[in-house]
């Protein structure tokens, strides 16, 4: 894929499996149109991006995440938040800078346009994982990863849920600490992974992490 919006077809499966909360959607805000960049620009642009996230977006390391097939509007609005410094990011400070609207764009594109490579979960956290992802946990307040990122893991690409199916065990873990500890915020003024993630005990972060690197995109 190449340039402009998704396909029609993929959106509607996406949006199909998807029973995202009225309430996650309130606090998130409404789904916003899909970025619309030039993946065969945004490949001449990447050459910085893969020494950590590979060429086509599969890192080899597991302490850094896999770009490859994320949603388009998602990836965009990470990059805006890396450059503006509301996500901050040590390894990535100061190397957005330069870049114009249209050439963070045009990389969202070239990554989304990509095909992720599948992952393998942990048998023995399996169980734990599946069912704090698919249920949740009502008594303390943790709501199931399902309700913004699908049953599959795909996530919701209009309404900025990135997809998690297959993403690195490491850096899911990473993740959901910083946002536990208040390090990483830019989850909006509802802040609905920080609220989850500090209801999460380390077992249960390392077991859901795990589990979505099993999953499949």
């Amino acid at each position: 894929m190449t340039s402009n919006s998704k396909p029609i077809p993929k959106i509607a499966r996406l949006l199909g499996a998807l029973p995202v909360p009225l309430v996650f959607c309130m606090v998130l805000g409404a789904p916003a149109a899909l970025a619309a960049g030039d993946a065969t620009a945004g490949k001449k642009l990447i050459g910085a991006c893969a020494a950590c996230h590979g060429k086509d977006g599969n890192s080899a390391s597991p302490a850094n995440p896999k770009l490859a097939g994320q949603g388009e509007a998602y990836l965009l609005k990470q990059l805006r938040d890396i450059k503006s410094g509301a996500r901050e990011i040590a390894l990535m400070a100061g190397q957005l800078d330069r870049m114009s609207e249209q050439q963070l764009e045009d990389i969202a594109a070239y990554f989304a346009s990509q095909t992720q490579t599948a992952g393998v979960a942990q048998p023995e956290l399996v169980e734990l994982g599946r069912e704090i992802y698919r249920n949740g946990n009502h008594e303390r307040g943790i709501a199931a990863c399902t309700g913004c990122h699908g049953p599959a893991g795909l996530g919701n690409a209009p309404a900025k849920y990135p997809m998690i199916a297959g993403q690195h065990a490491d850096y899911i873990a990473q993740q959901l600490r910083h946002f536990a500890e208040g390090r990483r915020v830019n989850d909006g003024e509802g802040r609905v992974m920080r609220g989850i993630a500090e209801r999460l005990n380390e077992n249960e972060i390392k077991a859901i992490a795990s589990y979505i690197e099993g999953l499949r995109p």
